[in-house]
């Protein structure tokens, strides 16, 4: 089993930042792919971002050049700086490990329970 805890959500104004950490444990190989995905309201999930264990990243438009994912191996966490953000960030963001041996293929296997994000305008 692999638990991932995250923290770090909240509100925030428009054109501000908010950082995002996920504290995971468990049995899962630290060579796995980690990621980021968002539920805003009323659509689906999508991934936002994801690194593998060796840096490697992959971003959805909506997000480059203003989210920066990142992952201290040794800790086993998970970040995620936002920057610039808008309303349009809003919504519940998921940690998660992906399955190994897909990238760039992202393939989710454990899930978060998700933090809330609130971009006011």
């Amino acid at each position: 089993q692999v638990q991932l805890v995250e923290s770090g959500g909240g509100l925030a104004q428009a054109g501000g930042s908010l950082r995002l950490s996920c504290a995971a444990s468990g049995s899962m190989s630290r060579l796995n792919p980690m990621g980021w995905y968002r539920q805003a309201p009323g659509k689906q999930r999508e991934l936002v971002t994801a690194i593998t264990s060796g840096g490697s990243t992959k971003y959805a438009d909506s997000a480059k050049g203003r989210f920066t994912i990142t992952r201290d191996n040794a800790k086993n966490t998970l970040y995620l700086q936002m920057n610039s953000l808008t309303p349009e960030d809003t919504g519940v963001y998921y940690c998660t490990v992906g399955r190994g041996g897909t990238w760039p293929i992202y393939v989710p296997a454990y899930w978060g329970q998700g933090t809330q994000v609130t971009v006011s305008s």
